[in-house]
């Protein structure tokens, strides 16, 4: 799996981390996994097309001291679709902005 990694972050921080996450991403059936919206103008084509399959998301996993971003956009509601794929250019630097902007929000050194 494509993703982006951001290690090495203290504890403390991976506290203010799961908070934002929260609030602000959707809590999977699993403690350390949430999903994250991708916004309807960022779809691929195919993504678009499929109203049914909506929400699309990418998932945010956290460690004991790291943040992995996957970089794969999937359906909520129908994992055999055509639609989930590995992200393109666009979402990719949806991805990486919103990791970059919880860093800079929650004042997080890495």
């Amino acid at each position: 799996m494509r993703a982006y990694l951001i290690d090495e972050i203290h504890h403390s921080d991976m506290e203010k981390i799961t908070g934002f996450l929260k609030e602000s991403a959707m809590k999977s059936g699993m403690d350390n996994l949430f999903w994250v919206r991708i916004p309807d103008d960022i779809l691929s084509e195919t993504q678009f097309e499929h109203n049914n399959c909506r929400p699309h998301v990418f998932a945010v996993e956290l460690g004991k001291d790291w943040l992995k971003l996957e970089l794969f956009v999937r359906s909520l509601k129908n994992i055999q679709c055509t639609c989930p794929a590995y992200a393109t250019l666009q979402q990719k630097d949806f991805i990486i902005n919103f990791a970059h902007h919880m860093i800079d929000r929650l004042d997080i050194r890495t």
